[in-house]
């Protein structure tokens, strides 16, 4: 309901002003405004003013898709944001002022313009961080490095990212020991090396892990230590690995878990051979486009009926849901405060 409306509701229907309602339920009327509302009645007077900047309004916030400036972002998230969604947003400025440590657990940035000094000033300011996605960012050593301070990281997707070694990676994944979902998947300039860090190093606590799109440069010795080292994988995405085939096959049936497996475009996989994965008596899934022809196809799922084949194109491993348009979310938490609401329109 718009503020004029309410207003005249509250003195006409109840014979009630505002200074007379509690501070209870102006909250409770303020969490039903946008942005662009809260901001307004917080130039209302002092005690308004207050009221707006409570911390129980700016828990969770969405600016998906807007052009912004990063000392206004400092500024937001300094109100005590837990949850801030900002995917596919343009920050073109570096970041001027200083800000005290930021509170948020949930930040989602993926595919935005930002500078990297930008994306470093921010998220050294980042320290509580539980799920994080930076999807086609360019980072920098400093910027992973600074990742690493988040010891109680639950979800990380750094698919398509670039710009970091293989050292700050090691420093990451060997301070992030509570992980449970991490997309790695496609990161631009990852060379053998960086495949090597990433297996020797993530966490065991991983069940759901993305390491698709590095052609020669995982290797069968790399899957050997993966499943050494992470018992409990039960999602595994492994797509655009050519150097895998039927001889690896042996290292699946270790995991009394495995119940999501991708290998798509996994070309020296033969597809006679696929019947094998179907005897993994906890896989639900399997994914092998590219590989099967279509002819082929039928007949392998007619073989295995208890398994869903090529039933989906796109990964969910640590990216963050998005809800609706009218009721955004990331990673299933409601982001209430956004620039646009009904009431703004």
């Amino acid at each position: 309901m718009p503020m004029k409306l309410l207003a005249c509701w509250l003195q006409v229907t109840l014979s009630v002003s505002w200074d007379s309602l509690p501070d209870e339920l102006l909250l409770g009327i303020f969490s039903c405004l946008c942005l662009p509302e809260l901001l307004h009645v917080s130039s209302v007077c002092k005690r308004w003013y207050h009221l707006a900047f409570d911390e129980s309004l700016w828990q969770t916030l969405d600016l998906t898709g807007r052009n912004l400036h990063p000392d206004v972002i400092g500024r937001l998230l300094s109100r005590g944001v837990v949850a801030f969604c900002c995917p596919r947003s343009f920050v073109d400025q570096p970041l001027v002022e200083h800000f005290s440590p930021f509170r948020i657990q949930h930040m989602d940035l993926s595919h935005s313009v930002m500078d990297v000094s930008t994306l470093h000033g921010i998220l050294s300011l980042c320290s509580k961080l539980q799920n994080l996605s930076l999807e086609g960012l360019q980072l920098s050593d400093p910027i992973v490095n600074n990742l690493a301070q988040n010891s109680n990281l639950v979800r990380l997707n750094l698919s398509g990212c670039s710009g970091f070694s293989e050292s700050a990676l090691k420093t990451l994944l060997s301070s992030c020991s509570r992980l449970d979902e991490l997309n790695l998947s496609w990161c631009f300039d990852f060379t053998e090396k960086h495949v090597q860090v990433a297996v020797a190093h993530i966490s065991e606590t991983v069940t759901q892990l993305n390491l698709s799109g590095y052609r020669k440069n995982l290797q069968r010795s790399d899957l050997s230590t993966l499943i050494g080292r992470c018992p409990n994988l039960v999602h595994l995405d492994l797509s655009d690995s050519v150097m895998l085939n039927h001889d690896c096959f042996p290292e699946f049936f270790q995991l009394n878990y495995l119940q999501h497996l991708s290998l798509s475009r996994c070309y020296d996989i033969i597809p006679e051979t696929l019947l094998e994965l179907g005897e993994i008596p906890t896989l639900k899934t399997l994914q092998v486009f590219g590989i099967v022809p279509e002819n082929t196809l039928q007949l392998l799922k007619e073989a295995l009926p208890h398994l869903q084949i090529n039933c989906s194109h796109f990964t969910t491993i640590a990216r963050p849901t998005v809800g609706t348009k009218s009721h955004p979310e990331i990673w299933g938490i409601r982001c209430k405060l956004t620039l646009q609401k009904p009431s703004c329109l």
